[in-house]
């Protein structure tokens, strides 16, 4: 029970451990400033959970955040109509529409070389990363955009701010955001046949398709899902910030996967939970905070998180040792109790 629920105990060794240390850690101001960054990183992580429930990984969210908040920043600016000297500007649903759509292609495109032309997820995904990487600097061009994400009242442009960098009931919209994904990939991985078939496809990806499980589709479906989250995170953050940078999105994708590792969740596919996803997302981001609060090196954070990360695996990595081990003494008990109640043969 301790090594099953090792990410709970340890969060809550965490927060006790900084409360104790800093008196300002559990104060509202922080706690919120704490859930915000959390929600960052867990929306992210729910569309990794699937990636790595399936046995894949995707490097390439950190740079899709990025991407679609330069994607974003550049229709706040406005399109020009080719061949004219008209200037288009889109109303914020429409921004907001096309920014997630774009994060989905490149999940589409990362699942298609994947599963239809049997790349290494790995390397689609270290490559695409690159890529879109890229695209955000020609589109940003060395330049922050700020004021215009702001719209202009005349152009009915308006209103970005106000909608996703709001606190409804004092809680900011991205915790929002992500307790209503949480709920639906909940219901999506326990409740449909997709989540079956995603961990069937995780366990055992060809017996699972010998089995009809359509696995190139749920291979597909996973990606642009994780897409989908990077691109929410990618919207969240520039309203977060008030700018849309080049560096928007660095290393959030080590985050996510060290956030479904402590949660529990297996790199080689088909174990893992959405809440053990969130739990993993908040003993990261309740540590980091902590660190910060007590005035640990930048530098030592580092590599504390990193030893944390090191800590859950080889954890994991027991526990499937202890059970493999468990499970042959079992069977050896079996057989011998087996022999010992079948009667010998009778004597010719």
């Amino acid at each position: 029970m301790l090594v099953e629920g090792r990410a709970l105990i340890a969060l809550i060794v965490i927060v006790a451990f900084f409360a104790i240390m800093s008196e300002n850690y559990l104060t509202g101001g922080n706690l919120t400033s704490i859930i915000k960054q959390v929600a960052f990183n867990a929306i992210i992580a729910l569309g990794m959970l699937l990636v790595i429930l399936n046995g894949g990984i995707d490097l390439s969210v950190g740079s899709t955040v990025g991407l679609t908040g330069a994607v974003a920043g550049n229709l706040f600016r406005g399109l020009h109509v080719p061949f004219t000297d008209a200037i288009l500007f889109p109303q914020v649903w429409v921004i907001v529409i096309v920014s997630v759509l774009v994060g989905m292609l490149v999940g589409y495109v990362n699942g298609l070389l994947i599963a239809r032309l049997n790349l290494a997820p790995f390397i689609v995904t270290l490559g695409m990363l690159y890529v879109a990487r890229g695209l955000t600097q020609v589109f940003l061009n060395g330049q922050n955009i700020t004021a215009e994400l702001r719209g202009q009242e005349e152009l009915g442009n308006t209103g970005f701010f106000g909608v996703f960098a709001s606190s409804p009931l004092g809680i900011p919209i991205s915790a929002w955001v992500m307790v209503v994904l949480a709920v639906i990939f909940s219901i999506l991985l326990t409740r449909t046949p997709f989540g079956r078939w995603l961990y069937a496809t995780g366990s055992n990806t060809r017996a699972a398709q010998l089995s009809g499980v359509p696995v190139k589709k749920v291979e597909t479906r996973i990606y642009v899902l994780s897409g989908m989250c990077a691109a929410l995170v990618g919207i969240l953050q520039i309203a977060n910030i008030s700018s849309s940078t080049a560096d928007l999105g660095q290393f959030y994708e080590l985050n996510a996967i060290a956030a479904v590792v402590i949660g529990g969740a297996a790199l080689s596919g088909g174990r893992g939970t959405v809440r053990g996803t969130i739990i993993g997302a908040l003993v990261i981001g309740f540590l980091a905070n902590g660190l910060v609060i007590i005035g640990v090196s930048p530098f030592w954070q580092q590599v504390v998180t990193g030893a944390v990360i090191i800590l859950a695996v080889a954890v994991d990595s027991i526990q499937q040792i202890a059970q493999r081990r468990r499970n042959a003494r079992r069977a050896v008990a079996n057989l011998r109790q087996s022999t010992r109640s079948t009667p010998p043969p009778a004597a010719a």
